[in-house]
C-alpha cells in the first residue's frame, strides 16, 4: 500500500511539472467593439457621431439630441454582421506528438445585433429616454481540428446594455443629456489541450526518476499519441457604466456634438470544465506496462484538472473548477459636426476615441487560487474617423453615403487567433423612406476591409500548443433594416 501511494505520488509530481511547463502562455479572451446601434446610421458608416441626432437611437451615441426630436419616438432595428475569418497558412508546425491539422475553415458566423430605443418629451424643453442595444460582441470559431486547435477553437462574447437617459435644452441653442448603463457580459472560450505532449513530458520525468525503464519510454510515449483534451471557459457578469453629452447649434445648419461613455469594470465568475483521455483511450501496451499508463492518465488528469503539480489522480474523464478574471471594457468619446448645405445636402464627420488600454492582460484564477492563465494582450487606445452625407431625393426617400477609417487596438506583435484583428476601412451606404408623417424604415449596407494581419503565435511553446504561422483573409458585411415610429 505503501508502494502504490508513492509511486501516484511521483507520477503526479512529475505530470504536474510537465503540466506547469507546457501551459504557459495559452491564450483565453477576446473582445470586440460594435459601432451597429442603429441602422439608419448604418448607410454613413455611422459619422453621423454625436451631433446627427437624426432619431431615439441617438440615446446611445450623444443623449443631449434627445430633446430637440420634440415627440415621442421608438426605433427597433437589426444589423446582420457577417465577418469572413480565412487563415492561410505559411509554415506553422504542429504541437508535439500531434499531427498538423487543417486551416480552420472559415472561423466567421452571421450574428444578428437587435436593438431599440423609446424617447418621451415630457415638457418642451426634458425628454426621457431608454436604450437596449449590444456595444460589445460577436463570435469566431474554428474547425475542431484545425493547426491552431490548441490556442483557440471557439470565442463567443455577448453583452446587453440598457440606458435610460434624460435629455435637457438649457437654451435655444445648447442641449445636454446624460444616463447610467447597466451592461451584462457572457463569454464562452474553448480550446484543446495537447494532452499527448503532457504524457510524454511525464514519461520522460519518470524515466528520469528511475520510476521507469528507459526501454519502455516509446511505448509509452506512443500509446498516447495524437490524443487531446477539451477546455471550456464560460463566466458571467454585469456592472454599471455611464454616459454624457452635449449638443451645440452653432446656426441654423450646423451643429456640434460631443459625448463620452465610461469604462464598465466586471468581475466575471464561471468555470473551466475539462474533458480529459482515460486509461482506456491509451493504445495497446504490454501487459505490463498497463499499469503504469493507467498511473500516468490519472497524473496527467490531476494536474489538469487542479492545476498543481503533484495534485491528486484523476481518473474520470470530466472535471470542473470554478475561475474568475477581472475585466475593464473600454471608454469611448465622439466628437462630431453635421451641417445642412442645403435642402438636399446634409453632411457630417466623426472622430472617436477609444479607451482599449484598459485591457493589459486577462488573469484568470481558480477558485483555490491558482492561476489558470495570464494572457499579455498590450491593446492600444485607438481612434476611428468617418465621413458622409446624406442626399434628400423627395420628402419620401433620403439616400446616405459614407467612408471610416478604424484602427484596431490589437499590436502585430500580440496578434491571437481569438481575435485576429487589423485596421479596417468601411464603405457604406443606405436608404430611407418615409411612409408617412408617422412611419420610416431604413436600409443600410457596409462593407469592412481589413488589410491582411499575419500571425506568428505559439502562446508560449510551440511544443505545447503548435506554431500558428500564416496570414487571415478577413471582411465584414453588415445588412441593417430599422423601423421609426414617430408620434404626430
Amino acid at each position: 500500500m505503501r508502494a502504490s501511494a508513492f509511486r501516484r505520488t511521483r507520477v503526479a509530481a512529475a505530470v504536474g511539472a510537465a503540466w506547469l511547463c507546457l501551459a504557459t502562455g495559452q491564450a483565453f479572451g477576446a473582445a470586440f467593439g460594435l459601432q451597429t446601434q442603429n441602422a439608419s446610421g448604418l448607410g454613413h458608416a455611422y459619422s453621423g457621431g454625436a451631433a446627427a441626432a437624426e432619431d431615439v437611437s441617438t440615446i446611445f451615441y450623444n443623449p443631449a439630441g434627445l430633446v430637440r426630436l420634440h415627440s415621442t419616438q421608438a426605433v427597433v432595428s437589426g444589423n446582420l454582421v457577417c465577418p469572413s475569418i480565412k487563415f492561410h497558412d505559411n509554415g506553422s508546425q504542429p504541437a508535439m506528438f500531434q499531427p498538423l491539422g487543417g486551416t480552420g475553415g472559415d472561423a466567421g458566423s452571421c450574428t444578428i445585433l437587435p436593438n431599440a430605443y423609446l424617447g418621451v418629451p415630457f415638457t418642451d424643453k426634458w425628454s426621457f429616454g431608454i436604450g437596449v442595444n449590444v456595444p460589445f460582441g460577436l463570435e469566431t470559431e474554428y474547425d475542431s481540428d484545425w493547426l491552431g486547435r490548441f490556442q483557440a477553437v471557439k470565442s463567443k462574447l455577448e453583452t446587453v446594455n440598457i440606458n435610460p437617459v434624460l435629455s435637457w435644452e438649457p437654451t435655444p441653442h445648447l442641449t445636454v443629456g446624460g444616463g447610467v448603463s447597466w451592461q451584462r457580459v457572457k463569454a464562452t472560450l474553448t480550446q484543446k489541450l495537447n494532452y499527448a505532449g503532457l504524457f510524454a513530458q511525464g514519461v520522460g520525468s519518470l524515466v528520469a526518476a528511475g520510476q521507469v525503464p528507459a526501454s519502455a519510454a516509446s511505448a509509452l510515449i506512443g500509446s498516447a499519441g495524437g490524443l487531446e483534451s477539451n477546455a471550456d471557459v464560460s463566466g458571467n457578469d454585469s456592472g454599471w457604466g455611464w454616459n454624457v453629452g452635449i449638443l451645440w447649434q452653432a446656426n441654423d445648419q450646423t451643429r456640434i456634438g460631443a459625448a463620452y461613455r465610461s469604462r464598465i469594470k466586471y468581475d466575471i465568475t464561471g468555470s473551466v470544465n475539462f474533458t480529459n483521455p482515460t486509461a482506456s483511450s491509451l493504445g495497446p501496451l504490454p501487459p505490463a506496462l498497463a499499469p503504469a499508463g493507467a498511473l500516468l492518465v490519472g497524473g496527467v488528469n490531476g494536474s489538469i484538472c487542479t492545476g498543481v503539480q503533484g495534485g491528486n489522480a484523476v481518473t474520470e474523464a470530466g472535471c470542473s473548477q470554478d475561475v474568475s478574471v477581472s475585466l475593464k471594457m473600454p471608454d469611448i468619446a465622439n466628437v462630431s459636426v453635421f451641417h445642412q448645405f442645403n435642402n438636399r445636402w446634409d453632411l457630417m464627420a466623426d472622430l472617436q476615441w477609444i479607451g482599449w488600454s484598459s485591457v493589459q492582460e486577462l488573469n484568470i484564477v481558480r477558485s483555490t487560487g491558482v492561476e489558470l492563465e495570464t494572457l499579455p494582450l498590450h491593446y492600444r487606445n485607438t481612434w476611428r474617423i468617418s465621413g458622409g452625407a446624406n442626399y434628400r431625393y423627395s420628402d419620401q426617400w433620403t439616400f446616405r453615403g459614407g467612408i471610416a477609417y478604424d484602427q484596431t487596438p490589437v499590436r502585430n506583435e500580440f496578434r491571437e487567433p481569438r481575435l485576429p484583428d487589423n485596421s479596417r476601412t468601411w464603405f457604406a451606404a443606405g436608404v430611407q423612406y418615409r411612409f408617412s408623417p408617422n412611419w420610416a424604415i431604413d436600409l443600410g449596407y457596409a462593407y469592412e476591409y481589413m488589410h491582411d494581419p499575419g500571425i506568428n503565435n505559439n502562446a508560449g511553446s510551440t511544443a505545447a500548443n503548435g506554431l500558428i504561422s500564416g496570414s487571415y483573409k478577413n471582411g465584414v458585411n453588415i445588412v441593417g433594416l430599422q423601423v421609426t415610429y414617430t408620434a404626430r
